[in-house]
């Protein structure tokens, strides 16, 4: 799955920062070329609840091995399309499969994972994205200097390596596989919190996931501009290399989780999870305040530090509120908002820039952060997360 993962990211990353740039060689503005990464992550977002109980049904390795033969088509595609809006249509239907496999694969993974050491197996797993990251970036730039061909042919050979990979993965549906032998029931909770608010049943969408993950929506709305634009605001600053932003937040990630993120189970998903929401925001200021290579780099470091474990203790915190029978439907509706929040800000950021430059633009994206902790903190109360 370490092995999955990092092939996932190493070409979604390769993707997503140089793709505004061929929109641009293809005669899109900058508000234009953000609408890629947001149409694929709005696609996502919307499909999400849906997906993520697929996998509950079909099986999380028969969605991996799927979902990867299609990305495989979907890159390939992407080297002869010339309209900016047909690129766009194809897009949304990557998006589709593009949160079947994320929520495919951190069920996959959750399974895997005894429940006393989940946020720590967690934090292990995420390192190989936070890697990718790290260096996926540079090398998609390195690839695109040889042509936009030349890094879609790159992209369908990883997802093909990502179809072999998952083929070789244990199957969850047979009863050799961790997961399928059961597992320890979740710690003390409401009730309620097992039910759908609608009729649809609880396996379909975990609503109270869903809210409660608005949390996510909101520092995911400057993670989706920084995705998409902070190589361009390295460029406009005269900063290089233009991946400093994202190779040096991945950097921070990695330290973070093999320091602070192996001891999550110990020192609880909550404790950690609070002061992490509100570090995204700080750093989302410094680089609006930033002039100059240091306090770049800098505004990386913080965000990358709150960031990093953000995700595995607020992964985990769900978790134990949520059956193992339905974590494929909660990963799904965490994805949803998650992604919402992305495909937001990579629209909006775009706009934001074309509007008030780029630290006007991140300087909002900063306030949004801010409302994350506050959110959280009124949520889980309304919701009957608190324990």
């Amino acid at each position: 799955m370490c092995a999955y993962s990092f092939t996932v990211f190493v070409s979604v990353f390769q993707l997503l920062p140089t793709a505004p740039y061929h929109i641009l060689d293809l005669g899109g503005s900058i508000a234009v070329a953000g609408l890629f990464h947001g149409v694929l992550t709005y696609s996502s977002a919307l499909s999400a609840p849906l997906t993520g109980a697929v996998g509950d049904r079909l099986g999380q390795r028969r969605v991996l091995m799927t979902v990867s033969l299609m990305l495989a088509v979907f890159s390939s595609s992407y080297a002869f399309i010339t309209s900016i809006w047909l690129l766009l249509t194809v897009v949304f239907f990557h998006g589709l499969f593009w949160s079947a496999l994320l929520s495919a694969s951190g069920a996959y993974m959750t399974g895997t994972i005894p429940e006393t050491r989940r946020a720590e197996g967690i934090s292990y797993w995420g390192l190989t994205s936070a890697l990718a990251v790290a260096v996926a970036p540079a090398l998609g730039f390195w690839v695109y200097h040889h042509g936009w061909a030349a890094l879609c042919l790159v992209l369908v050979i990883l997802n093909l390596l990502m179809a072999i990979i998952a083929w070789r993965l244990p199957d969850d549906r047979e009863s050799s596989f961790i997961g399928a032998r059961g597992a320890p029931p979740p710690l003390a909770r409401p009730a309620a919190l097992e039910d759908s608010l609608s009729s649809g049943g609880p396996s379909i969408v975990q609503w109270r996931v869903l809210a409660l993950s608005i949390t996510m929506a909101l520092i995911a709305f400057g993670y989706g501009g920084l995705t998409s634009f902070s190589a361009m605001f390295a460029d406009d600053a005269h900063i290089s290399p233009r991946s400093l932003f994202l190779t040096t937040a991945a950097i921070a990630i990695v330290i973070g989780r093999l320091t602070v993120g192996r001891r999550l189970d110990e020192v609880g998903y909550r404790r950690v999870l609070v002061p992490c929401l509100a570090v995204p925001a700080i750093g989302l200021l410094i680089l609006s305040l930033s002039h100059g290579r240091m306090t770049f780099a800098l505004s990386a470091v913080v965000f990358g530090s709150g960031f990093g474990l953000m995700y595995p203790a607020y992964t985990s915190y769900i978790m134990r509120h949520v059956s193992f029978s339905h974590r494929g439907a909660a990963f799904g509706a965490m994805l949803a908002a998650f992604d919402t929040g992305i495909g937001t800000g990579s629209s909006v950021v775009g706009w934001l820039i074309h509007r008030t430059g780029f630290r006007g633009a991140y300087g909002i994206a900063a306030g949004v952060a801010a409302l994350a902790l506050p959110y959280f903190l009124i949520a889980e109360k309304k919701l009957g997360f608190e324990e």
